[in-house]
């Protein structure tokens, strides 16, 4: 497999200062999905986003892997939310216009 679009989780462990048993914690209750390519762990970079959110609320907030697992959740049902009333809020418009 192309490591091209990969970032080994040692450089992202060394970038942000975090210990790699912090990236298998978040791995284990499926937060993050690190790929082993050629014996080398490894996380897709489209997740370094949501990687950085959580590194800050470890660090920043003090919040632990359980805890980051319960904010996740509720920030996606967030977002289902706000695009099922997004989606209602058109339907509405479309039988009042």
């Amino acid at each position: 497999m192309n490591t091209e679009n990969f970032i080994p989780v040692q450089t992202i462990c060394t970038c942000y200062q975090v210990e790699v048993s912090f990236l298998n914690g978040l791995n284990e209750i499926g937060l993050v999905e690190i790929n082993i390519i050629e014996n080398a762990a490894y996380i897709h970079q489209d997740q370094i986003r949501a990687v950085e959110k959580m590194i800050r609320l470890h660090n920043d907030l003090d919040v632990n892997i359980e805890g980051i697992d319960v904010v996740f959740n509720l920030l996606n049902k967030l977002h289902a939310m706000q695009t099922e009333l997004a989606s209602v809020q058109k339907r509405l418009r479309m039988y009042e216009g």
